[in-house]
């Protein structure tokens, strides 16, 4: 179907939509850390990059990346529209998150990365989240 605006209306139009961010995966994987009694993490805690989760005692830095925002390299696709403007977009978080891990780790933190599709195998990710938080425990 045909957009009913023009292509400077629609721009002005999804320039007013506010992201929520990712909080339905961050909800989802608060939910599992409940149910797993994985404790002592953080939510907008103000450490660099912005990290979803944190775990301040660990210096763990824990991010849930977005499949198609971060190109996950199993679903990341580039949009056939605009296929320029979505490269450059995807590129630069890219580099961004190349930047944040890179500062975290200078700085005595783990970053952790997990991606969205991650969160269908519920076990199997806190399987590892355990892991890593045991080997960093104090």
């Amino acid at each position: 179907m045909a957009d009913v605006f023009t292509r400077e209306q629609r721009s002005i139009i999804m320039g007013k939509v506010k992201s929520h961010g990712n909080e339905a995966t961050e909800i989802k994987l608060l939910k599992l850390f409940r149910a797993f009694g994985i404790k002592r993490w953080r939510r907008h805690a103000r450490v660099f990059g912005k990290p979803d989760f944190v775990f301040p005692t660990e210096r763990v830095a824990l991010f849930v990346d977005g499949c198609f925002w971060h190109s996950c390299p199993v679903h990341g696709t580039i949009p056939a529209t605009n296929e320029t403007f979505w490269r450059n977009k995807l590129d630069r978080n890219r580099r961004r998150d190349r930047v944040v891990k890179r500062t975290l780790t200078a700085s005595g933190w783990r970053v952790v990365r997990i991606w969205q599709h991650d969160l269908r195998d519920s076990e199997r990710l806190i399987g590892r989240i355990q892991r890593i938080l045991a080997a960093l425990s104090f």
